[in-house]
């Protein structure tokens, strides 16, 4: 579970969702849809049509994994900081009733305005 106290993703990059879809199609429902995924070095997070499901890959193996889901509908707000000219990095904190807040760091590649507007579209 995401420990809600010190909850940051240092730094994700996108990737492609295909080779990450053995461990989270199970966990989709009928008509949910991914719509991104991000990984840091082990862990990573997938952005869905519904939700935000954050994997810590545990273990020397990495076969033991802890999902963590974060319904849109729990949002109650949220922020988006651009990358810069010389900070690259871009970041989306994520504020959810009842349970705090949830940030992410992503590399200045990822377009941090369509993860904001994806967000928008789900929660508004």
């Amino acid at each position: 579970m995401i420990d809600f106290k010190n909850s940051t993703f240092i730094k994700m990059k996108q990737v492609d969702e295909k080779p990450l879809m053995n461990d989270i199609q199970p966990l989709l429902i009928n008509g949910e849809q991914v719509i991104g995924a991000y990984k840091a070095m082990r862990d990573y997070c997938v952005f869905t049509n519904k939700r935000v499901i954050s994997v810590n890959v545990q273990g020397v193996t990495g076969k033991k994994k802890d999902f963590t889901s974060l319904p849109y509908s729990k949002i109650t707000a949220y922020s988006v900081e651009t990358s810069g000219v010389l900070d690259m990095d871009s970041e989306l904190e994520i504020y959810m009733s009842g349970m705090g807040k949830v940030s992410f760091e992503f590399t200045g590649h990822s377009d941090i305005i369509q993860i904001g507007q994806a967000i928008s579209s789900f929660i508004l």
